[in-house]
């Protein structure tokens, strides 16, 4: 028996729908917990493993620091022992914000911040020269040997090029006790009343002294002073003139050009940090991309005049202001509104698109009367950004971008950082051009990098090289080799997002850590997955446990110990029916066992459907990586989309394909990434699109009010005899709003009670014993069932209950299609594990009526799904195609890509290296192809079936 220090012991797990179980993990091993969807993986490590190790955590701060946290609730569980700090590395993207990068997440960022700021060279953007700085000391030193025996002005520069008449400048500095000032290169005294020309540009210097040089100590004092208080005036910049020459000499206690004086700040990490004021750039503030007005969308056609809608914002003439301020700037400028926009003087069209004010008066000559009239028009185009940048509604926001274009930024070229920060450089790269170098590339750079650097330089920067190599080496680990660190983090897939989080992980090196990873291999191509296998192991043999929840074959096989839950999910999961080693695992006879050893399989089609012979033709699509891709995609046909990580799939399908189709049938606002032309969409009438965004994530969701069945449910209860004696509505039967529902517990079932320092404790309400409804709205019974005792019923159980009402029984069918039959109608939507809930989101979509000409797009519908989750899912789209519909789905499963009709594999990389189409047709064309990743994986899997 291995003694507990070695293992986790759970005695007693029972979360969610675990029967009470007993389990013992071992540590410092890759141990996978996988079952059925639904089963209760997520339940065991997340809920009761993860969950009481963030509690313990929190347990460990003051009372006082707990009460803002809020307190964790304990999870129902006897006993947990041998459980170390815990990380959960979960599904969920990172951040949405534009401010979070590759970069950033990674913190690989940081590490080149902190190197450019103390291992780089400045140099002047006005002449490119190395720029220098000075202690006090050595400025001293370099006057007395360069102007030795000389006399010199010392000044201190003040305002450079900057236009005003500066009289109280003048004024203050006479006060200082100041008598002489340079202005634009002329000495002068200060006299009374002393001002500039206030419209052209200055520079001006105070003279603090004139001196001969020379070397004794008493010159050697009062220079000493002179720099000091230079400096003090001059913000820690002075100027030398030596009297005969006129030459000037610049000195700066900062980073300064020698010639032409510009100075920088000395370097800070957050000088080159786009998140800060001091590194950003200010015109776009560090985003790298700007809204701008364009023209061409407020005119579109200056053909037309502003009467019949020339003006597109405008439209046609209507009676109101913004008619009445352009006809007043046509009478001002003698033209029409019915005159086409292209005969309209300039000046109008300025004062129409950017705005003015100005009065005229026009004399009428029948009436011999003159009429004053005043312009004040604030101009279409400044309205647009206006609304744009100042408003905070959503709706008036996406009408002013109708009209802008998204550009990037002018002053720093997308490069995010402001002007100074980007003439600092290493080995002649600044930052920004080693961000956007993708991963593989900066390696090799920062491999090279050491031998250029100088011996000072190497000094300083060898602890700071070493974390930037060792982090980059783990992204290459993890699959990520083709991003690059100023890749925005909303633009990451899931898989990707957490590969990341994983590489960060390991980068910060950590020794006897409970890892819990939630399927990793999202959006994986089977290339990458060995990679991902080894950087957990490789987590484990630093001394770490990893807990992996699982269905990937290949994950489950390398493991060194695998927990099986089910045998079923839901009600009828929850137990512990099998673990020990891959090996021991097949003795058992399990589900998974089955499908591990091949006994079970999911079979590929004998033969591969003709389709209906027509075809949607997209041509030269052209965002983010795509190398101008063209597809014909067949219609009538299940088709995949496949390749590796990072190739190019989303891109083409969600960013471009699911927008052009979902505007044609839908009128959809999104805009589809550059194409050049689409061909055949009156082939199909609708588009559905099923992706991975979770469902309702408040109690109050659930399965009947997301699908849309418990109003057509409420609606039957409000039609029986007794609720309509009664007046019932079917309003009364729903427990969001008042009437029907409980009102103690307003309608949640649940009443919470608040503990100071405690978690908050969920008991159930007293009022209604959790039945969510008052007393009255329950004796309204349908076939003896109250609305209560319906929501308590499993789907299976509902759909015999139902059987007679087609409206309902269509929609409940359908979930019980795709396998969620042991749900029940009530269940909580934040009790559904990831796969249930993109199911439910399935089912929802399927149970409405088909037209037998419907295009399905799905995004990895396979996510979070068991061999058997699989087969039942395939069934259902298989049933949909053989209606005449099209089904595409995105995806890197083997059981899905080996039962479809027609593959586009797209490749041959991921990132710079990816976007193009590498092969397409049937599985058995594509296993041909040599090039492809996808046909290598395929033709093994296929030869393992026959």
């Amino acid at each position: 028996m291995i003694t507990s220090e070695e293992n986790i012991e759970v005695l007693g797990a029972r979360v969610h729908n675990l029967k009470n179980i007993d389990v013992t993990i071992p540590r410092e091993k890759l141990v996978v917990i996988t079952g059925l969807s639904g089963s209760g993986k997520s339940s065991l490590a997340f809920d009761t493993i993860y969950a009481e190790g963030q509690r313990r955590y929190i347990e460990t701060f003051s009372a006082y620091a707990r009460q803002f946290l809020g307190g964790l609730e304990r999870p129902d569980v006897d006993k947990i022992d041998g459980l170390s700090p815990v990380i959960a590395i979960e599904q969920k993207t990172t951040s949405k914000s534009p401010r979070s990068t590759v970069g950033t997440i990674t913190e690989i960022y940081d590490f080149l911040r902190l190197l450019f700021s103390r291992a780089s060279d400045a140099y002047s953007y006005n002449t490119g020269e190395k720029m220098v700085s000075y202690s006090d000391e050595q400025i001293k030193n370099l006057i007395l040997e360069d102007f030795s025996e000389k006399k010199i002005n010392i000044l201190a520069p003040i305002i450079r090029s900057r236009k005003g008449h500066y009289r109280e400048l003048f004024e203050q500095i006479a006060k200082q006790g100041f008598v002489k000032v340079r202005v634009n290169g002329e000495i002068k005294d200060i006299t009374k009343g002393m001002k500039l020309d206030r419209y052209k540009t200055h520079d001006i210097e105070i003279v603090i002294d004139r001196l001969m040089v020379t070397k004794d100590q008493d010159n050697s004092k009062r220079l000493m002073e002179t720099i000091n208080t230079a400096m003090y005036h001059g913000e820690d910049v002075l100027m030398v003139i030596e009297q005969e020459s006129e030459e000037v000499r610049f000195f700066s206690r900062n980073l300064m050009c020698p010639s032409s004086g510009i100075s920088y700040p000395n370097p800070e990490p957050n000088n080159f940090s786009f998140n800060s004021p001091k590194g950003a750039c200010p015109k776009c503030n560090g985003i790298g991309n700007l809204y701008e007005v364009n023209l061409k969308k407020i005119v579109p056609d200056d053909s037309k005049s502003i009467k019949n809608g020339g003006l597109a914002p405008q439209g046609p003439q209507k009676n109101n202001w913004i008619f009445k301020q352009l006809e007043l700037i046509a009478q001002r400028f003698g033209f029409t509104l019915n005159d086409p926009i292209k005969s309209i003087p300039k000046e109008a069209m300025e004062i129409i698109l950017y705005g003015g004010k100005e009065k005229f008066s026009i004399t009428s000559k029948t009436l011999g009367v003159t009429r004053e009239y005043k312009i004040d028009f604030e101009g279409i185009a400044t309205f647009i950004e206006n609304t744009y940048n100042n408003n905070d509604s959503t709706s008036l926001k996406r009408w002013a971008k109708d009209f802008m274009d998204n550009i990037q930024c002018p002053t720093c070229n997308g490069s995010r950082l402001r002007k100074e920060s980007l003439y600092f450089k290493v080995n002649e790269k600044n930052i920004a051009e080693l961000a956007a170098m993708d991963i593989i590339e900066l390696t090799n750079w920062f491999k090279t990098l050491a031998a250029q650097l100088s011996e000072k330089q190497n000094k300083i920067s060898g602890e700071i090289l070493k974390e930037i190599n060792a982090r980059l080496q783990f992204l290459i680990d993890v699959g990520l080799t083709y991003l690059s660190l100023n890749r925005s983090s909303k633009s990451l897939s899931g898989g990707e997002a957490q590969r990341i989080r994983l590489a960060t992980q390991i980068g910060s090196q950590l020794v006897g850590v409970l890892y819990i990873l939630d399927e990793p291999s999202i959006g994986l191509h089977q290339r990458d997955n060995e990679k991902l296998i080894n950087s957990l192991i490789q987590l484990r043999d630093i001394g770490n446990s990893v807990i992996v929840v699982e269905h990937d074959k290949d994950m489950i096989e390398r493991a060194d110990h695998v927990i099986d839950i089910g045998p079923l999910a839901g009600k009828h999961g929850g137990e512990i029916i099998s673990q020990g080693t891959p090996q021991e695992l097949h003795k058992f006879n399990t589900l998974t066992a089955d499908y591990l050893s091949g006994k079970r399989q999911i079979k590929v089609p004998s033969k591969r459907r003709e389709g209906n012979g027509k075809m949607i033709s997209l041509k030269g699509a052209t965002g983010n990586n795509l190398k101008n891709v063209s597809i014909d995609i067949p219609l009538g046909k299940m088709i995949a989309v496949t390749g590796v990580s990072g190739s190019g799939k989303s891109t083409l399908i969600n960013e471009t394909l699911y927008p052009i189709l979902n505007a044609y049938y839908f009128n959809g606002v999104k805009k589809p990434m550059p194409y050049k032309s689409i061909k055949g969409l009156e082939h199909s009438d609708k588009v559905i699109d099923i992706n991975q965004s979770p469902i309702g994530r408040t109690p109050r969701s659930n399965p009947a009010t997301y699908t849309g069945v418990f109003s057509e449910i409420r609606d039957l209860f409000a039609k029986t005899p007794e609720a309509m004696i009664r007046g019932y509505k079917p309003g009364r039967f729903s427990f969001n709003v008042a009437g029907g529902r409980c009102e103690t517990c307003k309608g949640g079932g649940l009443r919470v009670i608040e503990m100071n320092f405690l978690p908050d404790v969920y008991v159930e309400c007293e009022t209604c014993q959790g039945k969510r409804f008052n007393r009255e709205t329950l004796e309204i019974r349908y076939k003896g069932k109250s609305i209560s005792d319906v929501l308590e019923m499993t789907i299976n159980e509902s759909c015999l209950f139902f059987e007679q009402i087609p409206k309902i029984f269509r929609k409940l069918k359908t979930i019980k299609n795709v396998g969620l039959g042991y749900i029940t109608l009530g269940q909580q939507s934040t009790t559904l594990s990831g796969g249930e809930a993109q199911r439910i989101k399935l089912a929802t979509e399927l149970s409405k009526r088909d037209t037998g000409n419907t295009f399905y797009i799905l995004d990895e519908p396979t996510t979070g799904l068991h061999f058997e989750d699989v087969r039942v899912l395939m069934d259902v789209l298989n049933k949909l195609v053989d209606k005449g519909n099209t089904v595409l789905i995105i995806e890197h499963n083997m059981d899905v890509i080996k039962m479809a009709d027609y593959i586009i594999d797209i490749g041959y990389e991921g990132g710079k290296n990816g976007g193009k189409v590498v092969a397409k047709g049937t599985p058995e064309e594509i296993i041909k192809i040599k090039k492809s990743y996808t046909a290598k994986f395929l033709k093994k899997e296929l030869e393992t079936i026959h």
